[in-house]
């Protein structure tokens, strides 16, 4: 399948590489397929990908694995969120947050309150919340990521 978008152009996605957001996204509910796009071009990335609608092309989300940033990540969530998943296990769990990228990049951070859990089997997806306080919205990545960057 051929998805127009606004960041990468127009990208051969195989249909069996389509995640599926039953319930769209926090704040999105219309936008329900999506395509996973790892930026191979940009050397700065550091393993941020894109969560690239489409339904939308307009509409990506910058998405990072979120123990790159916090090496103990482990939220707490209801387990009634993730049954329309399908069985989740160690080998089938993708866990990404979103990435919010501000125009001074020294102010970047991730959501850590707000995952997005993808069954890998059934490439259905959802974002739910995790429970209690433990994690930010609005996280601060930018030292820490840099200083990865300078480490390897």
């Amino acid at each position: 399948m051929e998805i127009k978008t606004r960041i990468f152009g127009t990208v051969d996605v195989a249909d069996d590489k389509l995640i599926k957001f039953e319930g769209g996204l926090v704040g999105f509910p219309e936008l329900i397929d999506f395509a996973l796009i790892h930026d191979l071009d940009d050397e700065k990335a550091q393993g941020i990908q894109w969560l690239q609608s489409v339904q939308e092309p307009q509409f990506a989300i910058p998405v990072i694995d979120p123990i790159s940033v916090m090496d103990k990540y482990n939220p707490q969530i209801e387990d009634e969120l993730l049954k329309p998943l399908g069985e989740l296990n160690g080998d089938n769990m993708l866990v990404l947050v979103t990435v919010t990228v501000p125009r001074d990049i020294s102010q970047m951070s991730v959501n850590l309150r707000g995952p997005i859990i993808i069954n890998t089997d059934t490439r259905k997806a959802a974002q739910v919340i995790a429970e209690g306080e433990e994690y930010a919205v609005k996280y601060p990545v930018y030292e820490i990521l840099k200083s990865r960057k300078e480490e390897g």
